[in-house]
């Protein structure tokens, strides 16, 4: 199974999967942990991952652009390796076409708690991809 995690902040992780169960598990080549900077899918100078909502309102939000840039070369390397495709998802110019044993899982204050039934479901993906939600959230279009 494969884990990519997408992140702003890729250092948090490192303590984490480099210590007990899951570098054993790593280890025995159980699972694959990718961790993706997000700031390496941006644009400018500056590697912006934030800006106002699209709609308006206060606070910030995480950019649609590079998010999708992230998971659409997470899927591409995917592919490469011989996944299979369907269900296709868009953004306003482009689509990517989402495998059937991925998963993209947007992690938000305001989503469901995990539970075993979650993991009993998940385990059967051969790749998850996790987006890590900071600020006041992300763009709904990512959501949609």
């Amino acid at each position: 199974m494969k884990f990519d995690i997408i992140t702003i902040f890729p250092e948090i992780f490192d303590s984490y999967f480099s210590e007990s169960i899951i570098k054993r598990a790593q280890g025995a080549g159980f699972v694959d942990i990718n961790i993706i900077n997000l700031r390496d899918y941006t644009t400018d100078s500056h590697k912006t991952v934030d800006d106002t909502p699209y709609g308006g309102g206060a606070g910030m939000v995480m950019k649609v652009e590079p998010i999708y840039r992230a998971v659409g070369s997470i899927i591409s390397n995917f592919l490469r390796r011989g996944g299979p495709i369907s269900n296709e998802f868009s953004n306003s110019n482009s689509k990517i076409s989402k495998p059937d044993n991925v998963c993209i899982i947007l992690f938000s204050a305001k989503g469901k708690r995990y539970t075993q039934q979650d993991a009993v479901r998940l385990s059967k993906y051969e790749n998850i991809i996790m987006i890590c939600g900071r600020y006041e959230g992300v763009d709904e279009r990512v959501i949609e």
